[in-house]
């Protein structure tokens, strides 16, 4: 059995998971003091990039890792299920606790509270055999790491990144996210991206700033001023160059509901946090594989067929550099590499903001 505050104090490490532009998809229930309940929501209705909810599946993924990972800290054992009858769009995952002695924190610990998203330059120092190791174990079974490390394999990258992001940044049903989840003039944020971590420069922020301030205005800058041009090369090409390596999880099985996804969150998390112990700093880089989705289930995602045909041409182009079919299952996309620590960091709400009142 474990007190309030031993709850709050585990609650309050596990809010630091990482989730789709800081949208925290979750509330936290206290129902005993061996039991919380965690209230999953998604994000799909408005967000382009939570594919039938998956990526929000995968947020709760990563919330349930480190909320484990934190209980460990108390010497308890967290297991969790998903309750039966749960709407997809609203899951609800029943956590149980339970005292274990002899329990030894978990590695990963230390790191759930500092791990950030680096999008600017890293450093090309190679990767150590030690670091390569680690990141290839922290998967665990049913899943496998392919890294993409040598200067030609990086800037095969660095092109799929530069003409995923022209998709990104022309299709009219992304421009309300990104309008959405910038906080402009901020260093941090506790529910959105702060300007300075997005990864561009003060003159670029103030251009983007005032330039998507309506979808007209993007459309103009696109057609007449190349207006994807610099975003593209700060966002997407010299990141993709300056870096160690790529790293893709690839899954044995392509994941099929809520659980599986909710279990590749879990992995990502783990990549994550294993990224952070053995000194690196690392960027997700999803949309690929978002993309890539929809163009593998035929979904009519956007109202512009050139965007649509562009995301089947972009996930021909993935499975040709990853060297895999169309079934295969993708879990994570990311890049990592060393660097100075981020200045700038989305924060998060507190625990008082997503614990749900007692009933």
């Amino acid at each position: 059995m474990a007190s309030r505050e031993t709850l709050l104090k585990i609650l309050d490490l596990a809010r630091w998971a990482p989730s789709g532009d800081n949208t925290q998809p979750w509330r936290f229930e206290i129902v005993a003091d061996d039991r919380i309940a965690i209230h999953g929501n998604d994000t799909r209705e408005w967000c382009l990039y939570d594919f039938n909810g998956h990526a929000s599946h995968m947020a709760h993924g990563a919330l349930l890792e480190t909320l484990r990972i934190a209980a460990s800290g108390e010497g308890l054992a967290a297991t969790w299920q998903l309750r039966p009858g749960s709407d997809d769009k609203a899951p609800v995952f029943d956590v149980t606790l339970s005292a274990a002695p002899g329990l030894a924190p978990d590695p990963l610990l230390p790191f759930v509270e500092g791990r950030s998203v680096q999008r600017r330059p890293m450093r090309t120092t190679p990767l150590t055999d030690a670091q390569r190791a680690a990141l290839a174990a922290a998967p665990g079974p049913g899943y496998r790491v392919r890294f993409f490390e040598a200067g030609a394999a990086r800037r095969k990258v660095a092109g799929l990144l530069w003409r995923n992001a022209y998709l990104r940044l022309t299709c009219p049903e992304a421009y309300p996210v990104h309008k959405e989840i910038i906080e402009w003039r901020t260093r941090f944020s506790k529910d959105r991206i702060p300007e300075q971590a997005v990864g561009v420069d003060g003159a670029t922020a103030r251009l983007m700033e005032w330039v998507m301030a309506s979808w007209g205005r993007v459309q103009f800058f696109n057609k007449y001023l190349g207006g994807t041009i610099a975003p593209r090369v700060q966002l997407d090409y010299i990141p993709a160059i300056a870096c160690a390596a790529h790293l893709l999880v690839l899954a044995d099985e392509p994941a099929v509901g809520v659980e599986a996804h909710v279990r590749g969150g879990v992995v990502l998390q783990r990549v994550w946090l294993t990224a952070a112990a053995v000194g690196l700093h690392l960027q997700p880089e999803m949309t690929p594989l978002i993309f890539r989705w929809y163009a593998r289930h035929n979904q009519h995602f956007s109202a512009l067929p050139e965007i649509r045909q562009g995301a089947a041409a972009l996930a021909d182009e993935f499975e040709r550099i990853g060297g895999f079919g169309p079934d295969q299952g993708l879990t994570f996309f990311c890049r990592v590499g060393v660097s100075d620590p981020p200045r700038s960091r989305s924060l998060r709400k507190s625990v008082e903001e997503l614990l749900l009142p007692a009933r």
